[in-house]
């Protein structure tokens, strides 16, 4: 049984968008609103990493806009139970420095990954590996500790080599469609084409990816010529703009990504779901996304993106309702018992602090008007702003927070949202959540190979999550990309943001 269930289970129904142009271009240059941490495929943690690692090196599988998982490195797989995956490697793979690609590979990429020593930021998207096996050169036997449903979906990790002696952060050897030529930190990366890659050179020779870190410098700077194709993330102004201009070539989906409230359940005021509730019934989302954001995204109601097969419109976050949250702080024996304004309960003052990250205008505007609307509930609000690794890795990461407007990309499948990040203990639960019950759905939906099975798992999670409210989901994002028509010659778009379907390949 080739390509069956794991394949089939992990794909939504996502629109592809083909456009074909005039002509092949040898070179383009992309904007990328930050510079790669590092170009190790494994420990990849921000989208122009992911982008570019994706480039120089090659999964065992590609996914596919419409998130099917079709063969990359592998030729074929089969599932001889529900344990088990055994994958079939293309004969001759070669890494870009000429050294075979074989199944022991594979096996080193995996178990570094697994290492928690090594700290793969997607580590827990692998845990229900239990061991890898090379069979031989081409064969490679994955064993599981239980049915993995979203296996298939996170199999386009790159493959690394497991006798290279030099640093894969910055000197990457992989087997992939390109080759790093040349990286400034904090300026540009520069890809050349590899034509050791199995299915052949991408028909752009050069790619160049510049770094232009502030939204509007980066539309400036496309408009300007010196910036072939930009994408999300981009000031809404400058998306409709582009997007009302005929003479620029643009691609407008629904994306992948959620902007998100994170509360921070381990800290003693935001420990009680009921006030969570009644902060979340503050959050008014329609100015946030369509006068703030200007209608680039959409309203979210719960934790399952629209397009995933699991979502069910009746799940329900709590709505905008400042009435309501006034009096559930009254019942909850918040009140202004010294007139000063603030809401205040055994001589302790109802103070909340609201952080997000500097690079993103909307979001401080977004947190700027959340402030706003909290002190014109008696809460005293104060707002944290800080560049992006001091908010990330050295504040919301380790646990700091109170409330955090920030975002989540890439949600190929609901565990991807839900599991690391939601489920007691896990490495991405940031804000310290634990509900036994979630934790079972959750563990339920990533074991079960049914469909049907894993979105009542989600769904009943879902709903608990909207009721408790350790996230609360702001909106779902859109994804716009936009490109110069007279040089760039094939675009493929796809909502995860990849650049393959830039560079000539089909997807």
């Amino acid at each position: 049984m080739r390509h069956t269930l794991m394949t089939s289970v992990a794909a939504i129904a996502l629109a592809a968008v083909s456009v074909q142009a005039a002509s092949a271009q040898e070179s383009l240059t992309i904007g990328a609103d930050v510079d790669a941490g590092t170009l190790d495929p494994r420990l990849a943690r921000d989208t122009t990493a992911y982008r570019v690692a994706n480039l120089i090196s090659a999964g065992l599988v590609h996914l596919t806009p419409n998130l099917e998982a079709v063969p990359d490195l592998a030729e074929s797989w089969e599932n001889p139970d529900d344990t088990t995956v055994v994958f079939t490697l293309r004969e001759g793979l070669t890494f870009s420095d000429g050294s075979a690609l074989t199944a022991e590979d594979v096996v080193y990429t995996f178990e570094t990954i697994l290492d928690a020593d090594f700290n793969a930021p997607q580590r827990g998207l692998f845990t229900p590996i239990e061991s890898i096996v090379a069979v031989d050169d081409r064969t490679v036997q994955f064993n599981l500790t239980t049915p993995y449903a979203p296996l298939m979906s996170y199999l386009d990790i790159g493959i690394v080599p497991s006798d290279y002696e030099g640093d894969m952060a910055v000197e990457p050897i992989g087997a992939g469609p390109m080759v790093l030529d040349s990286w400034t930190r904090g300026s540009e990366l520069v890809l050349t084409a590899s034509e050791s890659y199995w299915a052949g050179a991408p028909s752009v020779s050069n790619l160049v990816v510049t770094v232009v870190g502030d939204n509007s410098a980066r539309a400036q700077a496309f408009e300007a010529g010196d910036l072939d194709v930009i994408q999300s993330p981009l000031s809404p102004n400058d998306i409709q703009r582009f997007a009302d201009d005929d003479s620029v070539g643009s691609e407008i989906l629904a994306g992948l990504g959620v902007t998100y409230l994170n509360f921070n359940t381990s800290d003693p005021l935001l420990s009680d779901p009921a006030m969570r509730q009644a902060l979340a019934m503050l959050v008014d989302q329609d100015t946030i996304v369509n006068q703030i954001y200007e209608g680039v995204d959409q309203v979210a109601s719960s934790v399952i993106l629209p397009s995933s097969w699991a979502y069910d419109e009746a799940i329900q976050q709590p709505g905008f309702d400042i009435a309501a949250a006034m009096a559930m702080l009254d019942d909850m024996g918040w009140s202004d018992s010294d007139g000063d304004g603030f809401r205040d309960r055994d001589g302790e003052t109802l103070s909340i602090e609201i952080a997000t990250h500097s690079e993103d205008p909307n979001r401080v505007q977004s947190v700027e008007y959340l402030q706003a609307i909290f002190e014109s509930a008696g809460i005293d609000a104060t707002v944290r702003i800080t560049d992006w690794p001091s908010f990330s890795s050295g504040y919301v990461q380790q646990g700091e927070h109170q409330i955090a407007l920030l975002g989540w990309l890439r949600i190929t499948d609901p565990d991807r949202l839900l599991y690391g990040q939601l489920t007691t203990g896990s490495g991405l639960n940031w804000g310290g959540y634990s509900n036994p019950e979630v934790d079972a759905l959750l563990e339920a939906g990533r074991t079960e190979l049914d469909q049907d099975a894993r979105a009542e798992a989600y769904q009943a999670a879902a709903t608990i999550i909207a009721e408790e409210l350790p996230y609360y989901i702001i909106s779902y994002q859109g994804y716009q990309m936009f490109y110069d028509p007279e040089v760039v010659s094939d675009v493929v778009a796809t909502p995860r943001g990849g650049f393959r379907g830039l560079i000539g390949m089909a997807d």
